[in-house]
Order: C-alpha cells, then sequence, then structure tokens
C-alpha cells in the first residue's frame, strides 16, 4: 500500500474550478467557463508544481438538491483523461469518485487505464456519497454504501495488483476474467478514501493509502489524525505510512479589491506559508488549496503567486 508523497515534506493540490458548480464554492465566471480555461489553470497548476489537481464526482443531481448543488458536474474520468493530455508532471486524483454507484470493475478499468495513458500520475480518491435521491436513480443502494464500498475497494485493490484479480464476497464475485491496461505505477493508482465520520477514518486505516477528511472530524483534525495513524497501526502494523490530507482555507495573495469573505486568507506570503506549514506541524502531508478569484486570468495569477512565492517556503 503506496503513500506517495515526499517523507518529511509537506505538498499542496488544489481542487480545479468549472468542473463541479456547487453554489458552495463556485465563483462567478465560472458559469460561463469551459474546457479552455478548465485546461488553462489545470496547465498552470502542473508549471508550479502542484503535487495534483481534482475533479469531483456526481452523474444527475435530482431535485430539490439541484438549487444549492447545481446541475454542472464534468464526469470525472473523461475530464481527468483529458487533463491527463494537457499536464506532464501533477498527480490527477478524483476527490471524490462515488464507488458505490458502480461495479468496482468499472472503477477499476477506468483508473488503471488512466494510470496507463498518464505514465503513471493517477490517484483514486474515494467516497461513500451522500445524494440519496442520486442513488435511488442509479438503483444503487444508500443505506448499505458503507459495506459495499468496503467490499469495493477490495475488488479494486486486487484489479490494482493482478491482471486476473479473484475476490469472493457477499455483492461482488470476480474470478477468470483479465483487466487490462496494466497501471504504470507500481501497485495501481494509490487509494486516497475521503470522509471525517469513523467510519469513513477506520476505511481509510484499514484500506486507503492516504485520507481525505471532508471538513474536521469530531475533535478536531489532529485527535482524527491521531485516531486514522492508531488504528492503522492496529490493523495493518506499525511501518505502513499513510498520507494525510487538510483542506486550506480560502486564499488571496496580496490585497484583494472585492470582498473575499470572513474566512479567507490573505496577505504576504510568508504569514500565509507560516499558516500552511502548521498543518504539517500536526501530521498533515498533503494541503488542499482553493484561490478566490474574478475570472480565470485572476484564478492562474494566484496560482502563480503562490507557486513563486508561498510553495518555496513550506519546507524551508
Amino acid at each position: 500500500m503506496p503513500a506517495i508523497c515526499p517523507p518529511g515534506k509537506l505538498v499542496y493540490g488544489i481542487q480545479l474550478p468549472i468542473q463541479s458548480q456547487s453554489t458552495r464554492y463556485v465563483e462567478p465566471w465560472e458559469t460561463a467557463a469551459g474546457i479552455d480555461e478548465l485546461a488553462a489553470v489545470a496547465r498552470r497548476c502542473d508549471a508550479h508544481g502542484f503535487f495534483y489537481v481534482a475533479v469531483c464526482d456526481h452523474i444527475a443531481i435530482p431535485k430539490p438538491q439541484d438549487e444549492a448543488m447545481s446541475i454542472t458536474w464534468y464526469d470525472t474520468l473523461t475530464t481527468l483523461g483529458y487533463l491527463a493530455a494537457v499536464t506532464t508532471s501533477t498527480n490527477l486524483l478524483s476527490h471524490v469518485y462515488v464507488v458505490p454507484y458502480r461495479h468496482p470493475l468499472l472503477t477499476a478499468k477506468g483508473f488503471v487505464t488512466l494510470d496507463a495513458i498518464s505514465k503513471g500520475r493517477a490517484i483514486l480518491g474515494v467516497g461513500g456519497g451522500h445524494v440519496e435521491g442520486e442513488f435511488e436513480l442509479l438503483g444503487a443502494d444508500f443505506a448499505g454504501r458503507g459495506a459495499v464500498l468496503n467490499e469495493s475497494l477490495d475488488v479494486i485493490r486486487a484489479a490494482f495488483t493482478e491482471e486476473y484479480p479473484t475476490h469472493e464476497g457477499p455483492t461482488f464475485v470476480v474470478r477468470d476474467a483479465g483487466v487490462s491496461p496494466r497501471p504504470v505505477r507500481a501497485g495501481g493508482p494509490p487509494i486516497w478514501v475521503g470522509g471525517s465520520s469513523k467510519p469513513a477514518m477506520r476505511r481509510a486505516a484499514e484500506r486507503g493509502d492516504g485520507w481525505l477528511p471532508q471538513g474536521p472530524p469530531e475533535g478536531g483534525m489532529k485527535r482524527g489524525i491521531a485516531f486514522v495513524r492508531e488504528h492503522r497501526a492496529a490493523t495493518l502494523g506499525e511501518d505502513v505510512p499513510i498520507d494525510i490530507g487538510s483542506f486550506s482555507e480560502p486564499l488571496y495573495l496580496g490585497a484583494p479589491g472585492f470582498d473575499v469573505g470572513p474566512y479567507t486568507l490573505t496577505g504576504d506570503p510568508e504569514p500565509m506559508a507560516e499558516r500552511l506549514r502548521s498543518y504539517g506541524s500536526i501530521g498533515v502531508n498533503q494541503i488542499q488549496v482553493r484561490f478566490r478569484s474574478r475570472s480565470v486570468e485572476e484564478l492562474c495569477d494566484q496560482i502563480d503567486a503562490f507557486g513563486t512565492q508561498v510553495a518555496p517556503l513550506l519546507n524551508g
């Protein structure tokens, strides 16, 4: 089970704009943007050492959730496959892929293919999902999604590591069938498990290569990280590493000329870097950043400034 973040380093990634447009975080300019703007942002992140660019996953948003979530959610694998062609070094993360929507071999096939075409840059971020109406629409089991996700991860892991995977469980039976192309990364794409509930944290500790919290867990991040590490040591052994993620506040380098909201961290590079380093001090080794912006040009300028002025200070 590979941890891929460089030991002792704090790396940074981003969930890309445009491809998902929930009213909780979408900037007004994104609603008129498209694939050209998405590619421009991904290329800029690639040029500035972002460890990953991420896209998320929904299929069809039912009413009335569409009012808050919108219905613009680009298909995850289609988008990541396109981004593989317009970037060269950044990892390609699903944050997160709702595995219980699909047979696990579909997920495995998609991500081993993404890993092959990107030359080893795929990361499978997974989650159980939360929109009950979407489960009903797809004929998937909402109440049993946790158990299905756990078993699915076993099937996916088997397909990542073996050309002819074998699995026999309560929901899925797999034998005598091959999965190719094979992934470039040894052991297949790392699996980062999303969620901040105790079951999600146990899942990350037992079955994941990384943990992607969805907001602070009960008791805060420091206690959550301790729980994941202790549970992993108890179930897998003391020496099995795991990559630990977190979210930063929204960021804006410099003095914004517009209302960026009460929780946005603004100003000079050093205080911003100091704040981000504080995540590393509690055991986080990958931090997901997000920038406030009024246009794709302003967002790209913020990425430039972060890459040249803040990133060099994160591991100094």
